[in-house]
């Protein structure tokens, strides 16, 4: 048995004993509406929220507002008209203009949205190599809190995932605000009903 060896079983063997984690509870806050916080949250960090009734609604709106000579990703299959599919390597991904992804819920606390790989298409770049992203979220899939946040993924098992609010932003350049200096530069919310 080699020293290092005999050092690891020691230290496997002196392990102190597994406690089962406490019960946390939260009581919910009395007269906040989760959606109306999510929006009042989002835009006050310089993000967007555009209520939508379904996909063709979020179709008019990026029909009106993008540039159609710009290159858009989406890995949403009904905006596949609109958008090319993703299913390039991520390398490609450098002249995105605007990237469309879905999330998995939205929290009202700090405005973000959690998305793992799968929601991703597999490509952990996309929301912060493009120049500007747009995140569908169903308006039923937000939560008051961080505390609600982490209940609601629990266990699940995801390669990647990360929390993304709002526009990226650093003022730490010479005291002035950079929009864009590790992400995209806006993000919009389109919030079905």
């Amino acid at each position: 048995m080699t020293s290092r060896d005999k050092i690891l079983t020691a230290v496997m063997l002196n392990q102190p004993e597994l406690t089962a984690l406490p019960t946390l509870s939260f009581p919910e806050e009395e007269g906040i509406n989760p959606i109306e916080k999510f929006i009042t949250t989002l835009t006050g960090i310089g993000g967007q929220v555009i209520n939508v009734s379904g996909y063709d609604a979020i179709k008019n709106h990026i029909s009106k507002t993008t540039n159609p000579n710009t290159r858009l990703i989406t890995n949403i299959t009904v905006l596949d008209d609109i958008a090319e599919m993703l299913i390039e390597h991520p390398g490609s991904l450098q002249d995105v203009e605007l990237a469309i992804i879905k999330a998995h819920f939205g929290v009202a606390e700090n405005g973000a949205v959690w998305v793992t790989e799968d929601a991703l298409g597999g490509h952990r770049v996309l929301p912060f190599i493009c120049q500007h992203l747009a995140v569908v979220l169903s308006a039923n899939d937000i939560v008051a809190d961080m505390h609600r946040a982490y209940e609601r993924i629990g266990d699940d098992a995801y390669g990647f995932g990360t929390f993304i609010a709002g526009p990226s932003k650093t003022a730490d350049i010479e005291q002035s605000l950079v929009l864009g200096a590790h992400g995209a530069r806006s993000m919009t919310v389109f919030l079905m009903k």
